[in-house]
């Protein structure tokens, strides 16, 4: 086992790390599909308020309404975004312009891939996430709540915002391992470019 193989393979587990939690999230679909079928059926039924209760829960309060459920449904989306940031460039599912990255050889893209993950991806995680501490922080100290009766402690959704450039920079350091073992390996054919979509 070489050092570059086994730069390849703590890549492969960085990347595999980063990107379970938006795998986990897509299973957030099905309660969202369950969500805008009840509140569908609410809205025909003019249903205002479905339950309420005495214990103050966390994102609900004391009581579900429509429009909560409306708002949760959006918050569901979001989380889904976030964790699946870095499911998608796990896969290498992300959005690339192919006209010369299709030109290159195995080597060529692995150094084009470099490139782009240390010069943009990277620190676009760490800029974007440090920022939206603040918002989360800013979120929390205001008690932010809907205006209109819905969802209430809108910062636990706020903080998958840093979570999701956590695991994308997890992730974005993995793909860098996986990228100079390439580049740096005398075969790099015997790398086919479907291992990218094994995260």
């Amino acid at each position: 086992m070489t050092s570059r193989s086994r730069l390849e393979r703590v890549g492969h587990a960085l990347v595999q790390t980063g990107a379970w939690p938006g795998r986990a999230a897509a299973w957030l679909l099905l309660p969202m599909i369950a969500l805008v079928l009840v509140a569908v059926i609410g809205s025909l039924m003019h249903v205002g308020q479905i339950a309420t209760w005495q214990t103050d829960l966390p994102l609900f309060g004391t009581e579900l309404t429509l429009t909560g459920l409306a708002e949760l449904q959006w918050h569901l989306l979001a989380i889904i975004i976030m964790l699946g940031m870095s499911y998608a460039l796990a896969r290498d599912q992300h959005v690339r312009v192919d006209l010369v990255y299709d030109k290159l050889s195995t080597r060529g893209r692995a150094v084009l891939d470099l490139l782009a993950d240390v010069i943009f991806l990277l620190p676009f995680c760490v800029i974007i996430g440090w920022l939206s501490l603040s918002f989360v922080e800013f979120s929390f100290n205001t008690g932010e709540r809907s205006d209109y009766g819905g969802l209430t402690d809108r910062y636990l959704i706020k903080a998958f915002l840093p979570l999701g450039f956590v695991f994308l920079g997890i992730t974005g350091i993995g793909r860098i391992l996986i990228h100079l073992g390439r580049i740096f390996s005398p075969t790099p054919a015997d790398h086919p470019e479907h291992e990218d979509r094994n995260g």
